[in-house]
């Protein structure tokens, strides 16, 4: 095509949807910094003898590849009811490419036209990228001023707006705030008074780091069909290059995401790696006591230092507020660490590292604060 063809072209070339024009795709910032806090992966890489089992693993999944993986990952579902406990069994038990690709699945098989989901903020940033990806409407209620939720008013919203799908993370991201069990039933039994009825997604990705007296959502789901619990193996397993999810419900529910899955969606060399994963669970998940400290220090130590901090039950910790956060964010970053700029106006999102790491931040944030004029 000549440069004057080029010049003539329709600005609406590419042909995309309308409603996707102009939007940047998500992604948080990948710098090259020596402290990266910002999208709350485990600081502690696996050891030695795991890397062992899973190139084992990944070596024997290659002289397969010529065949299609089992596309019902019989093997991993089991692995991972019995990780679950709870008496989830392995026909209760779905996976994906992450807990992302778990989630699209979801709005796929149960959003769409005509359909809501619904959500209450502040909360993950993906949850209305899956909606709108899905053709389905959404709506978003709000949290109290604590980040907790107003249970009759969310309640109300549900009865109000009927959507097929509610999620809610716990803890939720941004803030680290753990739904109480009261509010998953209320809103379980809310979402299934209506006609056709819906489902309640707590979102547990993590929900490995919740404070000692925190339940988890699998202890409702004898009681509730219509609860789903989703889980990744991202954060405590420290898998977050291996991009595995899954999520815990009633056997028919799964089966309605096999009429949305693409074939063979979980690759032999995915399945081969977090089976192998399993197989270490204790030691993978010996950070996270580590990792509970450290948060709980950073939590004291930021309101030590006048700031106001969310109760986390999460491996991070919302902080504000300041008038520039941004100024605040570049300041950190400037000395070499990456934090995110996420959640309400005046807040930021720190990842909780290891001691070093942690350190590290608390030396450059007392830095800026005493610098940056106009950040509080």
């Amino acid at each position: 095509m000549t440069a004057s063809e080029l010049a003539s072209e329709p600005s609406t070339w590419p042909p995309l949807r309308e409603e996707l024009r102009g939007l940047q795709p998500y992604g948080a910032p990948q710098l090259d910094v020596p402290v990266q806090l910002n999208v709350n992966e485990n600081p502690y890489g696996p050891s030695p003898a795991v890397v062992a089992d899973v190139a084992t693993a990944v070596a024997q999944a290659t002289g397969t590849l010529n065949r299609y993986p089992d596309r019902e990952f019989v093997e991993l579902r089991e692995a991972l009811a019995g990780y679950l406990g709870h008496g989830v069994a392995p026909a209760q038990v779905w996976a994906a490419n992450g807990s992302n690709e778990v989630m699209l699945q979801l709005l796929q098989a149960f959003g769409g036209p005509g359909r809501v989901a619904l959500s209450f903020a502040p909360t993950y940033s993906m949850y209305p990228e899956y909606a709108r990806d899905t053709n389905t409407e959404w709506v978003l209620g709000h949290r109290e001023t604590d980040f907790s939720l107003d249970l009759d008013a969310a309640r109300d919203l549900v009865l109000e707006r009927r959507p097929s799908v509610v999620l809610l993370p716990s803890p939720n991201n941004p803030t680290g705030t753990a739904l109480p069990p009261e509010a998953v039933s209320m809103l379980c039994e809310a979402a299934a008074s209506y006609e056709q009825g819906g489902l309640l997604v707590v979102d547990e990705a993590y929900g490995e780091f919740r404070r000692g007296g925190t339940p988890s959502a699998l202890e409702l789901l004898p009681r509730h069909r219509n609860l789903v619990v989703t889980r990744t193996m991202s954060k405590a397993f420290a898998l977050a290059g291996a991009r595995v999810g899954y999520l815990a419900a009633a056997p028919e529910i799964c089966d309605a995401i096999r009429v949305v899955r693409l074939p063979y969606h979980l690759s032999a060399v995915t399945q081969a790696v977090a089976l192998a994963a399993l197989r270490h669970a204790p030691e993978l998940l010996g950070k996270v006591d580590v990792l509970r400290a450290e948060r709980d220090d950073t939590v004291a130590w930021l309101r030590d230092q006048g700031l106001q901090v969310a109760d986390s039950d999460a491996n991070f910790a919302l902080f504000g507020t300041f008038a520039d956060r941004h100024a605040v964010w570049q300041g950190l970053l400037d000395r070499g660490v990456l934090i995110r700029e996420v959640g309400p106006d005046g807040w930021l999102r720190v990842s909780i590292g290891t001691a070093a790491e942690m350190t590290t931040f608390k030396n450059a944030l007392t830095e800026v604060m005493a610098t940056e004029e106009g950040t509080r």
